[in-house]
């Protein structure tokens, strides 16, 4: 008996009809492994993942393939965005046993949990040297039937082996560690394509927000040549979506051209910051129409009806990868007409031969265009043409820490770019998660439908949420934030501490070990989230403690900072911030007359400077004894335990930094 129909995951619901007799992670599906004496067959994927679907058709579509699975395995599917720590457990121990990782994973577990085979996708056939699924379920059977001990043997080695892997501490990352991680950052930077290393190449959010902020502090580094060529490259490469705004998960190639087209939140969330933040540094034409683009994607694609935003559009759309946004010659003429069709092939380089697949090329946008009102026409009709294409899948549970991170990008880009509707849709999707994703105390991972699930939040739900309430503070004024986002970390404190004090990113009971991973990968790790909301914390209220708990949360991802910054970017730019200070500035005023001057304090390049409107007698710390001036809102700047005279002027803001 198939059990997902009743699930709330859209990657579940998709194997429902499938023969394979499917368990959602659970006591009962290893209470039915014990019961029966099999191992448990543990698949983890998610709805957008491209070989997820290869791997579903292939194989758990397959009625005999399915009966030998339901003969002799408990058979578990688990959606690694509704359970990203069971993931993070079991994709340790794949890339402890086989040195890769990636999805779908495959593993097989004692009715323990203790995992004793993990792979990745296996084909129905075998193929270049890797064996058949059915190959390998027929081995896994002999072994569990004919050699249990040393199966069971095997899982508790795996076991022990992640337990005594955990990475302790380091120190501070103090402005020498910074400098030499962006000198190991331009040791690995590709000056002719941008980004870091070889293809493929995920954008590196996280790393280019680093050096933003180091640029603030050392503007004679290569920090900021680095990030403008890599913004650049991303923006005008295939990796970003010339009609619709967006980015794509990934370039299979190591000039952006192709992309993975499967579109994640939380990249365009943490992009959409990034690029927010070099228009600030720089007045970048181009960082500023690509974050509007961005941000206006997130509305239109992404928006659910409840006001959150859904997690992930699909790669793939009639049966194949990149259908809904590639282009020939041919398609380009049809919608356009020959002269504008061969015009736009020409500026988006879509050629004869094509740069993907069967013949069509992704659109790419190397120069602007000399002629802007016949691009705007153009790419209108463009839109209009893919609009009656078949859609990429969207997957619309709503997830916690993802629309963290989209709330504070949302927020910070419509202040600055004076778009209300960004920061008005950020607030609605903060007042979902107050009223869907607050269960009292308790923080749920995800909803959908205005529904949430079953399962708790993780650790960078907690700091992501918790982070983003203080940026609905800061432009409602409204303390209710403050108290939500405090309870938040003060749960963090309490329930995601180890025996040492270094945080886990989950203290569930129904995992073999607590995960606990400070590299900063897809999306920052829930250390790193964890520093940065404690750090605004320490701003706004005043008090040491989360102060001291930042600066350990930086301390423990110390060692992948300076072992490889490029999987360090989200803490080493929290280690800027306390660098920095970071400057904290309260604005004073009535709401509508203080937007201006908020404006202004949010376009301070400070690193992680922390910026707060509200009005008079705010009962905040952070507002204690400060009031309007002369009737006009005043900006209070201080750094430290030094505060400068309050400001009406907005000439004198920038100088306030000169502490």
């Amino acid at each position: 008996m198939n059990r997902l129909a009743a699930a709330q995951s859209p990657y579940l619901q998709q194997h429902a009809d499938n023969p394979v007799d499917w368990w959602e992670w659970g006591s009962e599906a290893f209470a039915e492994a014990k019961r029966l004496d099999r191992p448990v067959l543990l698949s983890v994927g998610y709805a957008a993942c491209h070989w997820c679907h290869v791997m579903a058709h292939e194989s758990f579509e397959d009625e005999t393939t399915a009966a030998y699975m339901n003969a002799h395995f408990v058979n578990v599917k688990v959606d690694r965005e509704e359970r990203p720590d069971v993931d993070a457990v079991y994709m340790q121990a794949l890339q402890a046993m086989t040195q890769e990782g990636g999805w779908p994973m495959t593993c097989v577990l004692t009715p323990d949990g203790e995992p004793f085979f993990a792979g990745t996708y296996f084909p129905p056939e075998p193929v270049q040297g890797r064996p058949a699924f059915t190959q390998v379920l027929q081995a896994l059977v002999d072994a569990w039937e004919d050699h249990r001990d040393e199966v069971v043997g095997s899982g508790r080695q795996v076991v022990e082996h992640l337990r005594a892997a955990k990475e302790s501490g380091g120190g501070p990352v103090d402005a020498d560690a910074l400098d030499r991680a962006v000198s190991a950052l331009h040791r690995r930077f590709d000056a002719d394509a941008g980004g870091f290393g070889i293809a493929p190449k995920f954008p590196p959010s996280m790393v280019l927000e680093f050096l933003l902020r180091h640029h603030d502090r050392a503007a004679d580094s290569p920090a900021l040549a680095m990030a403008e060529q890599t913004f650049e490259a991303m923006a005008r490469g295939g990796l970003y979506d010339q009609l619709g705004g967006g980015f794509a998960r990934y370039g299979v190639d190591r000039f952006w051209r192709v992309p993975h087209f499967e579109k994640m939140l939380y990249d365009n969330a943490l992009l959409l910051r990034a690029y927010t933040h070099w228009h600030r540094a720089t007045g970048s034409e181009l960082a500023e129409r690509v974050a509007r683009e961005t941000a206006r994607f997130l509305l239109a694609e992404l928006r659910t009806p409840e006001g959150g935003f859904a997690s992930a559009l699909d790669a793939d759309s009639d049966g194949h990868e990149g259908t809904f946004y590639v282009w020939t010659p041919a398609q380009l003429a049809d919608a356009l007409g020959p002269d504008d069709g061969a015009w736009a092939a020409d500026l988006l380089g879509v050629t004869e031969h094509g740069t993907f697949e069967r013949g069509a090329s992704t659109l790419q946008l190397h120069r602007d265009p000399a002629d802007a009102p016949r691009w705007e026409r153009i790419k209108a009709a463009l839109r209009e043409a893919r609009a009656q294409r078949t859609r990429p899948a969207r997957d619309d549970k709503v997830i916690a820490s993802w629309n963290g991170w989209t709330i504070i990008a949302l927020i910070e880009t419509g202040v600055l770019l004076d778009e209300p509707e960004f920061t008005a849709a950020a607030v609605t999707a903060a007042e979902l998660l107050a009223e869907v994703h607050l269960d009292g105390d308790r923080l749920i991972r995800s909803s959908r439908d205005g529904v949430a699930s079953a399962h708790a939040g993780v650790l960078d739900d907690h700091a992501a949420v918790a982070e983003a309430f203080f940026s609905v503070l800061a432009v409602t004024g409204d303390p209710v934030w403050a108290d939500r986002a405090l309870a938040l970390l003060e749960r963090v404190l309490a329930d995601f501490a180890d025996e040492r004090g270094a945080l886990i990113d989950s203290p569930a009971d129904d995992l073999v070990v607590a995960p606990r991973d400070t590299a900063d990968n897809a999306h920052p790790s829930g250390t790193s989230a964890a520093a940065s909301a404690f750090l605004v914390a320490a701003a706004i209220t005043g008090q040491a403690r989360w102060r001291e708990a930042a600066e350990r949360a930086v301390a423990a991802a110390a060692p992948i900072a300076t072992r490889d910054p490029r999987f360090a970017g989200h803490i080493l730019g929290v280690a800027e911030a306390l660098l920095a200070g970071p400057v904290e500035v309260a604005v004073v005023g009535a709401p509508g007359e203080r937007d201006v001057m908020l404006r202004a304090a949010l376009g301070l390049t400070s690193p992680g400077a922390v910026v707060v409107g509200g009005d008079e007698g705010l009962d905040l710390p952070l507002f204690a004894d400060r009031s309007v001036r002369d009737g006009q809102p005043a900006a209070y700047v201080c750094r430290g335990f030094v505060c400068q005279a309050p400001i009406t002027d907005l000439a004198d803001l920038p100088h306030a930094l000169i502490l």
